[in-house]
């Protein structure tokens, strides 16, 4: 089926274990606007655990940030499923376009929001989730004035996932640094640079476009 242009390109669409698996949750009634809703629990969760996993004791602390790490991961899953179920699956709602954008934003906040208190640097944290939601904006802007939604780089929401995720795993097997100066700390500010730089890239070719 063609792709419609406001859809973000993911190739993990095409592969037989991801249409295996939406086709199951469809044919178990499983709605997207559902699964939509599971990606910002997930996204709770997330948050939640990094912002508790400071004042744990290592063997929690260490579970804390795996459970962490799984539900961003979880949460990416979610984001591919919920528009696999609408298209490919033919159950597209009126109301769609609003729970496959805002479960996003929420996801994005909570989840680097308490990445940074979690890494003990939560001005970071914000920063971080602040541009990530721009980086959206940014696109939903050019899609308003009538362009093509931009996914353009260079960090778009899988990579934000990823780095916070190596960030967490990395603060696990960190024994030289101590946890307020972790490897999170560092993937919180590659993510606030890779959206700020996504937020400039995007504005400049968005108003490139309405110049022509």
């Amino acid at each position: 089926m063609t792709e419609p242009m406001s859809r973000r390109p993911i190739k993990q669409r095409e592969s037989g274990w991801a249409k295996w698996m939406a086709a199951t949750l469809g044919r178990m009634g499983v709605s997207p606007n559902q699964v939509s809703v599971a990606s910002m629990v997930f996204g709770a969760s997330a948050g939640t655990l990094f912002f508790l996993s400071p004042d744990l004791e290592p063997v929690s602390r260490t579970l804390a940030l795996l459970g962490a790490v799984l539900s961003c991961q979880m949460r990416l899953l979610c984001n591919l499923f919920d528009g696999m179920i609408a298209v490919e699956g033919g159950k597209s709602t009126p109301d769609g376009p609003f729970w496959n954008e805002f479960p996003d934003r929420v996801s994005d906040v909570l989840i680097l929001a308490g990445a940074g208190y979690g890494a003990g640097v939560p001005e970071l944290g914000w920063a971080a989730a602040a541009l990530a939601v721009m980086t959206a904006y940014v696109r939903e802007l050019g899609h308003a004035n009538g362009l093509a939604p931009d996914f353009a780089g260079p960090l778009a929401k899988q990579g934000r996932m990823h780095l916070v995720s190596l960030g967490a795993i990395a603060a696990i097997f960190d024994a030289t640094w101590g946890f307020d100066q972790s490897a999170l700390a560092i993937a919180l500010a590659a993510i606030a640079l890779g959206s700020a730089l996504t937020v400039l890239n995007r504005s400049q070719r968005m108003v490139r476009q309405m110049k022509k």
